[in-house]
């Protein structure tokens, strides 16, 4: 990899960029111009007008994702990018840089937490660098009952690796700016013994492998700040959860490596499964307190990309590395938990409009941050362009024909225009812009057919890529109206709640699904009879929105089933790899079961009953636990540093 700081690299990055945003903004200027030729032709109002800078708004949005996929797949068929890390370059690199893994936890299930690290742990355990790696499990927990079995899991945890002096347990009494206050706690009181640390969310699982890899990157990248990996969906049953998987799986390493290509040095941070340089993290990523009241002032809740920011205005790089895998996270199990936490995600990218003036960022980082808050009002862009087309829709078909226009001197009829190639033409743009991405990463799976089989078949891939697509359409109005609602409601002054994530495959009742999406039943009845009664005609063209929201209550609760998610797999439908050929950590993980197959002999001859309770560190709630010293390796006390030096943050 050539460092983006160099003249050569930077002027091909640059390029890379010019061409990138060129490319969309060609795109969307095109299909915008397709549509002003179809609006001109019987003249041009201003709600028109509305509509057409809505839409070009919108195309511009997708046009991006439509040319990362390219970008992406083009670079995926070369083999390699010579502007991106390669992780082979560091293969048997001897490690010499201490790092923390670090995983914060908030009312989570204890059993599910100790799964994943015991897969983590053991996997890492079989490196011989694993010396190099100290655990932190970090809690925030408020429930008592949960905090008792937090402690007990630690001590068993302890017990089973020897790792009194490499295994750490905290748990906050000042719970003070949520996870950011827990990472910063850590990078205040043990930051200072560790160059780097990966930051683990309670559903992450990472191989050994892919930790080694990380720590040798940061080794010998000292200009990278964060190092980001892409942590893949897996572990849920439900239909839901299960399209989601798929849909990943296929589009994310593809999307990645083109993210990477016009990103490069100037990328971004997801919060989770990636490797952070502690000293600058600490020094330059302190999270201000915005001014006023949330849900737009105070803390930052969407803190990555802020750090993101943050690390590049230091001049470090922030990058992502497409490649490397064993990296895995999981998503909620159906419509309504989504949708929740979509909530919190959309109250902080808003508030990202009060940090892109801020002063020193990169250009491409005030991008990243621009990217946040459009995904976010997107969906009230749609709402609003819809609602106006059906307005004009309604008015137009309301319009008698006049043929002749006043005067005497109009001799020749004046005919209403149909520009049906223009049409024409807009349809299929939109639908190459949204559908070409998916068609290009199932024709990279057909390239290897080891991994085509892990994915069902050309055949069965084909099926699945179909019923993704259909439920997409099925699931997107609903999806629409819940992100128009959380930004009516954020800029209204509503601010979210911090709770624990659902990290399991719950069902959802007709009933609740009712409770939360009958106003969504309600307007596509109301919408599609006014539609059929004014415009009959464009009540067709708007159907697939119309069904969605008609049949909204019925699809989040069917979609919630895990009968309906194994239903599917016994079909040989939105198959995986991480299901068809799981690797051991992430089985592990999912099964609850402590991977004993892959421990290493060190923490195989370590079994439970080997150290007694008695002897183990005592850890009272709200107590730190120090890291004791090393063999071979001196303990550093921490510097006592002022609070705006350490207050690191950490995504939502």
């Amino acid at each position: 990899m050539d460092t983006v700081n160099n003249a050569g690299p930077r002027r091909r990055l640059s390029l890379r960029r010019t061409l990138f945003f060129g490319l969309t903004l060609l795109t969307s200027l095109c299909a915008s111009a397709l549509l002003l030729d179809v609006l001109e032709a019987n003249g041009l109002t201003a709600v028109e007008v509305v509509g057409l800078v809505l839409f070009f708004g919108l195309f511009t949005w997708i046009a991006g994702s439509l040319w990362t996929a390219i970008a992406g797949f083009v670079i995926r068929i070369a083999g390699r990018d010579p502007l991106a890390l390669d992780a082979a370059e560091v293969a048997g690199r001897p490690l010499h840089v201490h790092t923390a893994v670090v995983m914060a936890v908030y009312n989570e299930d204890p059993d599910r937490v100790e799964a994943g690290l015991d897969a983590v742990w053991s996997s890492l355990a079989r490196e011989p660098e694993q010396r190099w790696f100290d655990l932190f499990i970090m809690s925030d927990t408020t429930d008592p009952q949960i905090a008792a079995a937090e402690e007990a899991m630690w001590r068993r945890f302890v017990a089973r690796y020897r790792g009194a002096e490499r295994i750490f347990y905290r748990r906050r009494t000042d719970r003070s700016e949520h996870k950011a206050g827990n990472i910063a706690d850590f990078v205040k009181r043990w930051g200072d013994n560790y160059e780097c640390m990966v930051v683990l969310d309670a559903d992450s699982v990472m191989t050994g492998p892919t930790l080694v890899t990380l720590a040798r990157l940061m080794e010998a990248h000292a200009e990278i700040g964060i190092l980001q990996t892409l942590p893949l969906p897996a572990g849920r049953e439900t239909l839901f959860g299960r399209l989601i998987q798929f849909g990943s799986s296929v589009q994310s390493p593809m999307l990645t490596s083109g993210l990477a290509f016009w990103h490069a040095g100037e990328s971004n941070y997801w919060g989770h499964n990636a490797i952070v340089r502690v000293k600058p993290f600490a020094r330059y990523c302190a999270l201000p307190r915005l001014s006023g009241r949330p849900p737009l002032g105070g803390n930052i809740l969407s803190h990555d990309f802020v750090e993101a920011a943050f690390m590049r205005r230091a001049g470090f790089e922030v990058r992502q590395i497409a490649d490397l895998g064993g990296s895995w996270e999981e998503v909620p199990a159906n419509v309504i938990d989504f949708a929740k936490r979509d909530r919190r995600w959309t109250q902080g990218n808003l508030q990202h409009s009060r940090v892109l003036a801020f002063p020193g960022l990169h250009p491409l980082s005030r991008v990243h941050l621009l990217t946040g808050i459009i995904s976010s009002v997107s969906s009230p862009m749609w709402l609003a362009l819809l609602l106006l087309s059906s307005i004009v829709s309604a008015v137009e078909a309301s319009k008698k024909p006049q043929y002749f226009l006043p005067g005497l001197r109009s001799l020749f009829p004046s005919w209403p225009q149909i520009r049906h190639g223009e049409i024409t033409a807009l349809m299929v743009l939109t639908l190459v812009v949204l559908l070409l991405p998916k068609v290009l990463g199932a024709i990279l799976l057909t390239r290897d057919r080891p991994l085509l089989r892990q994915f069902g078949g050309g055949p069965r891939l084909v099926a699945s890529l179909f019923v993704e697509q259909l439920f997409s359409v099925l699931l997107a109005p609903s999806m629409m109206l819940f992100h128009s609602t959380f930004v009516v409601q954020t800029l209204l002054g509503k601010a979210v709640s911090w709770n624990a994530q659902g990290r399991t495959d719950r069902g959802v009742t007709l009933r609740e699904a009712f409770a939360r999406q009958k106003w969504h039943l309600l307007l596509g009845l109301v919408w599609g009879a006014a539609m059929l009664r004014l415009a009959p005609q464009f009540f067709w063209w708007l159907t697939p929105v119309l069904v969605g929201l008609v049949g909204s209550v019925l699809v989040t609760a069917w979609t919630s089933r895990t009968s309906a998610g194994r239903l599917a797999r016994r079909m040989g439908l939105l198959l995986t790899p991480a299901e068809t050929a799981p690797p051991r950590e992430l089985a592990a993980a999912l099964s609850g079961a402590p991977p004993r197959d892959i421990l290493s002999p060190y923490a195989e001859a370590a079994a439970p009953e080997a150290v007694p309770p008695e002897a183990l560190p005592e850890a009272a709630p709200g107590a730190a636990l120090a890291p004791a010293r090393k063999a071979g390796v001196p303990y550093r006390a921490l510097p006592r540093t002022s609070p705006e030096h350490v207050e690191a943050g950490h995504g939502t």
